[in-house]
């Protein structure tokens, strides 16, 4: 007690909460800057869905979608669909080696209806053409939007297939030369 009978007090200041509000803001911040110099951040790389067993399960209810027979080395599909109505459609999306897009649509929706979904709304250009022996059509025409993405696309029967992305123009034409219907051995 002091000396007045009354318990010790100590000196509260407002220099001394700030100064001690800076120390804490100080430490915090160099543990998360430690943190961040010695720590990695996870690769996330998306699932591998198996595209073939979705083509398969399609054939199996007489749909025959057009898909590509393998897909070239690292690549891997992470995302395939059948839509099995009136007018049944496939929807398919890969990620080549180097994490780069390409999405393969057989769908009976207008070209300019899936170039306006899947390349650009409104700057999609005329590209040049692109003939192919033994895939599903011979002969695609070729798009290009100013984003860099690229599309192939034509009449296959009474749908319209249509591969694009923003893959190499030689990845995408190497996929387009992989179409097939061919019915999976099973």
């Amino acid at each position: 007690m002091s000396e007045a009978g009354r318990p010790g007090r100590y000196q509260r200041s407002a220099n001394g909460l700030l100064g001690a509000m800076v120390i804490t803001v100080v430490v915090v911040v160099g543990f998360v800057g430690f943190r961040s110099l010695f720590s990695d951040e996870p690769e996330v790389r998306p699932e591998a869905v198996d595209y073939l067993e979705i083509v398969g399960l399609a054939q199996d209810a007489d749909i025959r979608p057009v898909y590509p027979q393998e897909l070239p080395e690292g690549w891997i599909a992470t995302r395939a669909e059948v839509v099995p109505d009136e007018r049944p459609a496939f929807d398919l999306a890969l990620l080549t080696d180097d994490e780069l897009f390409v999405g393969v649509v057989w769908s009976a929706e207008s070209l300019d209806t899936l170039l306006a979904e899947r390349v650009d709304d409104e700057d999609v250009e005329d590209a040049d053409p692109l003939t192919v022996r033994g895939s599903v059509a011979r002969t695609w025409e070729g798009y290009a939007d100013p984003g860099g993405d690229r599309a192939y696309a034509a009449e296959v029967g009474k749908r319209t297939v249509l591969v694009y992305g923003s893959a190499s123009d030689e990845e995408l034409r190497g996929i387009v030369a992989s179409l097939t219907t061919a019915p999976l051995s099973r």
